[in-house]
């Protein structure tokens, strides 16, 4: 059963191999400690609900772009420029009750950023 669909798209273009930033890889990819990325972020919000670590699923970095380079080798993975300009969007429409854990990627030192991210705005509208 889907769980979210997609109902808007203004960009088309999204990650779902990438994972997400964590502590240790922010440790590992850029040499910084304690730093905490989006796995952390999701984890305060599962924490709210009772859940843990056991209870993270894959994530979808929305208006991601990491291209898949040839031979499809995921050492290769490399968050290029995202697509995305000010206003673009996505709508979701949820499908079933669901918890949706939103981080905005606060890593500064991934070149991608260009060490500022930049801010979301997410909406919930009630049926």
């Amino acid at each position: 059963r889907p769980m979210m669909t997609i109902a808007a798209d203004t960009v088309g273009h999204h990650d779902t191999i990438g994972g997400c930033c964590s502590a240790p890889s922010n440790e590992m990819l850029y040499g910084v400690k304690g730093v905490p990325g989006c796995r952390e972020n999701f984890l305060t919000v599962l924490a709210r609900y009772g859940l843990g670590r056991r209870d993270i699923v894959p994530n979808l970095n929305f208006f991601a772009n990491v291209p898949v380079r040839q031979g499809n080798a995921l050492s290769a993975l490399v968050f290029e420029d995202s697509l995305s300009r000010p206003g673009d969007y996505i709508d979701l429409r949820a499908d079933m009750d669901v918890i949706c854990a939103i981080s905005n990627c606060p890593q500064v030192n991934n070149p991608a950023s260009g060490g500022e991210p930049t801010p979301i705005r997410a909406v919930v509208y009630q049926p």
